[in-house]
């Protein structure tokens, strides 16, 4: 198959964000809140998928866009998405990751590969969407490890 550079990069990210969806299939609230590892007390199904849904946010938002960061997270807790997640019934979570997700298909079908954001990030440099595509592809595959790994450990479900 031969995809132009701009399907690549968002039929690679789509894939890890419906993966993201894919691993809370059937989930019950109580196991959506359940940390099951004792170093690290805020890695809950719920807690990743919001932790997804505010690093979608923050990236297209924020920086690309330059807009004010309201995200849940302050100084004093910079994890803030993680530990909130567990307040809200698993099926909320996951539709407004889901309403995230969406938005940013729409900005990025609409925006330059190249578009430069309004934002630098923490070394100062101000990335392209291109930069941003890829970024969020390698954080949503990443945490999906984890929601693989507390899925088995919950309930014994294993694929997606």
């Amino acid at each position: 198959m031969t995809w132009d550079e701009r399907t690549q990069l968002t039929t690679f990210l789509d894939y890890t964000r419906d993966t993201a969806r894919a691993k809370c299939e059937g989930i019950s609230e109580e196991d959506a809140r359940r940390a099951l590892l004792p170093g690290s007390p805020l890695m809950t199904v719920s807690g990743l998928i919001n932790h997804l849904r505010w690093v979608e946010y923050y990236w297209f938002q924020v920086v690309l866009l330059g807009e004010e960061d309201r995200g849940p997270w302050t100084d004093e807790d910079p994890d803030r998405e993680m530990r909130i997640a567990v307040e809200f019934p698993v099926k909320q979570v996951l539709d407004e990751y889901e309403a995230q997700c969406a938005r940013n298909r729409e900005l990025a079908s609409a925006t330059d590969l190249d578009a430069r954001a309004e934002r630098a990030i923490r070394d100062g440099r101000h990335v392209d969407l291109r930069w941003i595509l890829l970024h969020l592809t390698e954080e949503t595959a990443r945490h999906n490890g984890h929601l693989d790994i507390l899925r088995e450990m919950l309930d014994g479900t294993t694929g997606s």
